[in-house]
């Protein structure tokens, strides 16, 4: 199937930013799971566990909004038992060829009630992608990533079960950290702001106001009246702090602490937050735990 689709892809394989993964695998006789984001990776290694080989395609810095496949990627997929992807349009332009992969390509926000789900275009619109940034929405993806590794590999469904509630339990302690730390904030200063609107699930959960020059994905572009509408907002609400992002370009950033400026308020950059990717493999950033720690310790100690 693969193979077919990598003729009429070909317009779409040449590097964007080069992070693709493309290592030999590190055990061939393993069934062999690849995910297409870090998030997705993380929780799909610690539900299989050892038992399978976990891989991702889309490492720290990627931008998945406009991230274009490597031929290294197609042989991961092409060799992959199962694919685990995000959904709801996040992963741009692979989306319609992991679309017709069928059975072995599975969307973990397809496990998510819709009535759960942030309609980002209006109704009957798309949806908010983001889904990690709300824990308990995580959850639904970590229980279906552990009913999508049970169907493969049915002998080791238990393992599998027990290694996935040892994680949630894991989640809950985390939900019950962000909240404690966010309330430190003064209400009047819990307002987010980034270079595109990654975190709406987040704010909605954990209530901070959340604002972006673009949309949830990155493809849009922002424009002069955007710079203006948010300098505005920012120096009449006297907002603190600014956030970039590790997988987005700091310009539009710049260019709104150059507008506040000139309007006669300062406005620092609060830090970096990881969004659309997590940090270095083998670091505390490059889990899903300690990346969103990462966030919450940043946006609390740059707002407080």
């Amino acid at each position: 199937m693969i193979k077919n689709l990598w003729y009429s892809s070909f317009l779409f394989i040449l590097p964007l930013s080069g992070c693709g993964s493309s290592n030999e695998r590190s055990n061939p006789d393993q069934l062999y799971i690849v995910a297409t984001t870090q998030m997705i990776g993380d929780a799909a290694s610690i539900v299989a566990g050892d038992l399978l080989e976990v891989d991702f395609i889309m490492g720290p810095g990627v931008d998945p909004h406009l991230y274009r496949a490597t031929p290294g990627d197609f042989r991961n997929m092409e060799e992959a038992n199962l694919i685990l992807y995000n959904g709801l349009l996040l992963e741009g332009r692979l989306s319609e060829i992991l679309d017709q992969l069928g059975n072995k390509a599975h969307a973990v926000s397809s496990s998510i009630p819709d009535s759960l789900l942030i309609s980002a275009y209006g109704p009957g619109g798309n949806y908010d992608p983001h889904i990690w940034f709300d824990v308990n929405l995580w959850k639904y993806a970590v229980r279906d990533i552990e009913k999508q590794l049970s169907k493969l590999a049915p002998d080791h469904k238990n393992e599998f079960q027990e290694n996935a509630e040892t994680y949630l339990a894991e989640l809950d302690s985390l939900e019950q950290f962000i909240r404690t730390e966010l309330d430190k904030i003064p209400t009047q200063r819990k307002t987010l702001i980034t270079a595109h609107d990654a975190f709406g699930y987040f704010g909605d959960a954990y209530g901070i106001q959340v604002k972006a020059l673009q949309g949830v994905s990155t493809v849009g572009e922002y424009g002069l009246q955007d710079v203006s509408n948010m300098v505005s907002f920012i120096t009449e609400n006297e907002i603190p702090a600014i956030f970039v992002e590790s997988s987005v370009s700091t310009r539009s950033s710049e260019s709104i602490i150059a507008g506040t400026k000139q309007r006669g308020h300062e406005v620092k950059i609060g830090g970096e937050l990881y969004s659309d990717a997590m940090g270095s493999p083998g670091t505390d950033e490059g889990k899903y735990i300690g990346m969103f720690k990462h966030n919450v310790r940043t946006i609390v100690e740059a707002l407080k």
